[in-house]
């Protein structure tokens, strides 16, 4: 993507207020390197680390829209790539970094912060928006890091940024992409391989990057890790940064109450809220965070800070997107808990300036308003718009487990479900729902696939000592399969047996009769849409509405990632901005599988390269399955 010859100061006309460092203590300290921080919120950054030759991969009109800022006006300003990725100072800009601290896989780590993320500034412009560089390079809370983040993750973190707004689901922004011929080594397979890659950097919007760790700091010493928070104690502080963010963020609460405790509590409690709306969006798409750690959860109710997410191909609750997350903490099926777990631990930093007891009937409401949130996206993706009946739970339980047994594609059968006919008394049910079940089968796995997804991860040696104790010692047999990952490993050895003993023909036999009993069920369903007093065909297309507005024929799958990445890392940015351009109307069937430009004529080279990035709603192809996210 290269700027066209012309000039515009849109970028050096931006409305900077920075009004958190003007509300919240910062440090102003010019020591170098990294330090812990006591006693503050932001650390000012002194001097800029520029990228060598900056470039622009890719920029998003959407998001750059929100700055009242046009596509033109970043991509004709040959100082934009440095502006935009933090190797020039827009006017008005006061670079700092923000400290946090917080629970990593369920250990409190202490003090965090931006150790790669350099707050710019904030702009008022369609709203109140703080701007961020990610990947500028060394703040105070960098660690042992360089700062930097390389094009492979600000590739996955653009794009699916833009992928979950245009999802509807709440999320930072990324506006821009600026790659350079800066380089760092990494290992990106944590496999002792070091590689050079390219440092680049995401800019990214919100309305404030204020997190669950942001009031960790002032947690004192932790039984478990030994470590306390830089702010520990400081109560003054923790104050003023609540009051900071209700006042700011949360005006209407902060307006109706006029008592602190009270208003605190229902601060919390819209917390509460937001985050189980947020995570039953998650769900229900289909995607898995990765590393949901209290710094990660965003006190807003946004999507923040994306690393190795996933949006599940096959259905599998148990599916896991962060190699680096042996144990499963984060899998898709445990998010729900893992965001309540991560609400018990705001609440403790939040301490006195909450009722313990109120706070601890807010946390027992977050399971059953994530199921009311739940159930209600769900009866939508179904096209069940009319009414809600008790058995839908039962209707929607059974589909997710025919999907995961089946091995079906998770976005792509729900996009097919709106094809199921409605039903009518004259027709013969197997018959009608046969074409459209044998679409479904199709992304449904084949037999191999399905031992290879059933295969136990237990070593065969403690497995085969489990089974031996069912005969020598029932008691202790029945205490261990009470555990859930025994019990996990032995319905997976149980399936595969099942597998073993069929074959394909069999197999797809069997799919095709799960499937046709669940449509007819879900038909029979459909008709008590209909009360007798409206209009039918009225009731048939909102069903259809509904649910093509709900269902995604796109979504950002690894591999379609992987085949932008690697592009982009040969110097070739074309498929990247493709990708967006998709990714933004992901409930569109309007746009072809080729060229975006409409453009039919290709080499046999251009046409071999394009057949492993054109299918963006297909299955994935075999070699997705070695993609390898941490």
């Amino acid at each position: 993507m290269e700027a066209s010859q012309c000039a515009s100061p849109a970028l050096e006309r931006l409305s900077f207020n920075n009004t958190v460092l003007k509300k919240l203590p910062v440090d102003d300290s010019e020591e170098p390197g990294s330090r812990t921080v006591p006693a503050t919120c932001f650390s000012r950054i002194r001097a800029l680390q520029p990228l060598v030759r900056p470039t622009f991969v890719a920029v998003s009109q959407s998001a750059l829209a929100l700055l009242g800022l046009g596509v033109q006006d970043v991509l004709c300003d040959p100082l934009g790539p440095e502006y935009l990725s933090g190797s020039r100072l827009l006017p008005g800009s006061q670079p700092a970094a923000h400290c946090y601290s917080g629970h990593q896989f369920g250990l409190f780590a202490g003090q965090l912060g931006d150790g790669a993320v350099m707050y710019l500034g904030e702009v008022e412009s369609h709203g109140r928006w703080e701007i961020q560089v990610k990947g500028a390079g060394v703040t105070p809370y960098s660690r042992d890091g360089d700062g930097r983040k390389v094009l492979r993750s600000s590739i996955r973190e653009f794009l699916c940024s833009e992928a979950m707004a245009a999802l509807e689901i709440p999320s930072t922004r990324a506006a821009s992409l600026v790659t350079s011929d800066l380089y760092v080594s990494r290992d990106p397979l944590n496999s002792g391989q070091r590689v050079q890659e390219r440092c680049s950097v995401v800019l990214r919007l919100a309305p404030s990057f204020i997190r669950f760790g942001s009031f960790e700091i002032f947690l004192g010493r932790d039984e478990f890790s030994g470590l306390q928070g830089p702010s520990a104690g400081r109560h003054d502080i923790r104050a003023q940064l609540l009051d900071y963010v209700i006042e700011t963020f949360f005006p209407c609460i902060q307006q109706a109450h006029s008592n602190r405790k009270i208003r605190n509590m229902a601060f919390f409690r819209e917390v509460m809220v937001r985050t189980a709306k947020l995570v039953a969006q998650w769900q229900c798409v289909g995607f898995c965070h990765g590393v949901l750690n209290t710094d990660n959860m965003s006190i807003l109710g946004l999507t923040l800070d994306y690393g190795p997410f996933g949006f599940m191909d096959r259905f599998d609750p148990d599916f896991v997107c962060n190699a680096s997350d042996k144990k499963g903490r984060y899998s898709y099926q445990n998010q729900p808990s893992m965001c309540r777990w991560n609400l018990t631990r705001l609440a403790e930093a939040l301490g006195s300036e909450l009722d313990v007891a109120k706070a601890g009937a807010v946390l027992d409401e977050f399971m059953p308003t994530y199921e009311t949130f739940y159930l209600c996206i769900m009866r939508k993706k179904l096209g069940l718009v009319r009414k809600e009946e008790a058995e839908d739970r039962e209707l929607i339980s059974d589909l997710l487990h025919l999907m995961h047994n089946t091995g079906a594609d998770y976005t792509n059968t729900f996009h097919l479900l709106s094809r199921v006919p409605w039903p009518e008394e004259s027709d013969s049910e197997r018959a009608t729902v046969g074409p459209v079940v044998d679409l479904i089968l199709e992304q449904c796995a084949s037999i191999e696939e399905l031992k290879v997804a059933n295969e136990p991860t237990m070593e065969n040696r403690e497995l085969a000592m489990i089974l031996s104790m069912a005969q020598t010692n029932p008691v202790m047999f029945g205490m261990v399969t009470d555990r859930p990952g025994v019990s996990q490993q032995l319905e997976l050895m149980c399936r595969l047996k099942e597998l073993l003993e069929t074959d394909q023909d069999e197999l797809k036999e069997k799919q095709r009769d799960d499937w046709i009993r669940w449509v007819i069920r879900y038909r029979r369903r459909l008709t008590r849409e209909c009360d007798g007093t409206s209009d039918l065909s009225l009731i048939i297309k909102e069903r259809l509405n509904v649910m093509n507005s709900t269902n995604p024929r796109v979504i950002l799958r690894n591999y379609v990632a992987q085949n932008a990445i690697q592009a982009a890392e040969k110097g070739d940015f074309s498929e990247v901005n493709r990708v967006l351009k998709v990714l933004e109307k992901p409930y569109s069937d309007a746009f072809e599988l080729e060229p975006l430009d409409g453009s039919n004529v290709t080499s046999e080279k251009e046409q071999k390269g394009r057949e492993m990035t054109v299918g963006y709603d297909k299955k994935p192809p075999p070699w997705a399955q070695t993609i390898c996210i941490t």
